[in-house]
């Protein structure tokens, strides 16, 4: 499919606003750019950001940046990977820029603290948010393996302490599975 300028430079505007405002890692980029590209744009579906955000965290690098590589992919191929990806990293290459000019008087400033210290309380909300709204997500599919696998993966991180390697190499193995026997069967699993 050929896009236009038009659509690339909309994408690169895209993934550059989420990426200059979205404080405190992945979590907080995924869901932003769910409400951007799912819910106000239409670009993709909620079960392709879904997978985004899963492939995106289990993928060595920044997670933010796996997930703009996923969808620039999966809307232009290569051209919107590579619009996607200098979207998304330009805004911290250019704010550590700054920051490292002026490290110095950054690092002893109390107002700088504490605007970091507030910030870090909007990070855990939208957190929750995208916890609350994946998770809806996959209950309303209602397909029990990932289900099972969401409760066992938080089980085993926070009251067993289990390394979350070992869970998610489990869980990537179990979807695995499931997708080769869901192909198989021609049915949802």
């Amino acid at each position: 499919m050929k896009h236009d300028m038009k659509f690339y430079w909309r994408l690169f505007i895209q993934t550059f606003k989420l990426s200059a405002f979205t404080f405190g890692g992945g979590y907080v980029i995924i869901s932003l750019m769910k409400k951007e590209f799912v819910d106000k744009m239409g670009w993709i579906e909620e079960n392709e950001m879904l997978d985004f955000a899963a492939i995106a965290q289990s993928s060595p690098g920044a997670m933010a940046v796996n997930a703009s590589v996923l969808l620039g992919n999966h809307l232009a191929g290569i051209t919107g990977t590579l619009v996607a990806i200098i979207g998304t990293i330009l805004p911290p290459f250019i704010l550590l820029s700054i920051i490292s000019i002026g490290y110095d008087a950054f690092i002893g400033n109390e107002v700088i603290k504490n605007v970091l210290r507030g910030m870090q309380a909007g990070v855990c909300a939208v957190i929750i948010d995208v916890v609350v709204n994946m998770g809806t997500t996959i209950l309303k599919n209602k397909k029990i393996i990932p289900i099972v696998l969401m409760a066992g993966a938080f089980a085993a991180v926070f009251f067993f302490n289990v390394n979350p390697v070992y869970v998610i190499l489990i869980c990537a193995l179990v979807g695995f599975l499931s997708i080769k026997k869901e192909s198989g069967k021609g049915e949802n699993i």
